[in-house]
């Protein structure tokens, strides 16, 4: 199986152990990644700013270096989502395009729905509250969002509840947005902090010792206001723990 390896650029940049975790933990379920050298940021940040022009040349860019490949596999709901549904106005009915439209997936994404992997063996002794980022969640369909009346299996607590020993603590409002939101977080500082700290007390409410996730971006944001408050808690993308990686 012929696996694109898309990392974005604030993972290559702040958190290259998040990118390595995923290359094990795919290796590890028998998958052979491919790194493009030349691949960079899929202009969400220009996108959610009105920079269309920019965002489209970013775009092309990302079609040219991931042309060809059967799969392309990202540790980055938000990405993956900006991929499959933000390039869309700038390719029309492109043959190359659509092909990666429909075969870009986030991981647990890929490991549940390509892979049709059930368990991951491993073991995790800790108490962890799941962060579901609003882009996985409501638009990528990683579970079921609150509003919604519906149910549909959550791949990434699934995946992580076949770990040996963990236990997923009950939040109080389990998809709330962490107030992060890319360029908002800049404009909107105070808002965001707000929003992100008010996230935190319901994990520590919970019991939580470890937060895990799917995105990154909202884990630096949660792990920021965690670092200034000097909070007990630890942040965790979804990969290093199937990976087997120790809090």
């Amino acid at each position: 199986m012929n696996v694109g390896l898309f990392i974005p650029c604030y993972i290559d940049q702040a958190y290259p152990h998040v990118g390595m975790a995923t290359v094990r933990l795919l290796e590890r379920l028998g998958v052979t990644t491919v790194f493009p050298r030349e691949q960079t940021c899929c202009g969400q940040p220009m996108y959610n700013t009105g920079c269309m022009k920019e965002t489209e040349k970013l775009a092309k860019k990302f079609n040219k270096n991931f042309r060809g490949l059967e799969y392309v596999v990202s540790p980055s709901g938000s990405c993956v989502h900006m991929v499959t549904h933000g390039y869309r106005q700038f390719f029309g009915n492109n043959a190359d395009y659509e092909h990666l439209r429909t075969h870009t997936y986030e991981l647990c994404e890929f490991i549940t729905d390509v892979l049709k992997v059930q368990k991951i063996e491993g073991v995790f002794h800790y108490k962890v509250g799941l962060h579901q980022s609003c882009h996985g969640l409501r638009g990528l369909r990683l579970g079921t969002s609150s509003e919604l009346n519906e149910k549909m299996t959550n791949k990434v607590r699934r995946l992580l509840e076949s770990l040996e020993g963990i236990e997923i603590v009950s939040l109080t409002r389990p998809d709330e947005c962490c107030g992060f939101g890319g360029t908002f977080s800049v404009f909107e500082e105070a808002v965001s902090s707000f929003m992100g700290n008010d996230r935190l007390r319901d994990h520590e409410k919970a019991g939580a010792e470890i937060i895990a996730g799917y995105d990154v971006s909202c884990l630096m944001h949660l792990e920021g206001l965690i670092k200034r408050n000097r909070k007990k808690l630890k942040v965790m993308h979804i990969a290093e723990i199937l990976a087997g990686g120790a809090a």
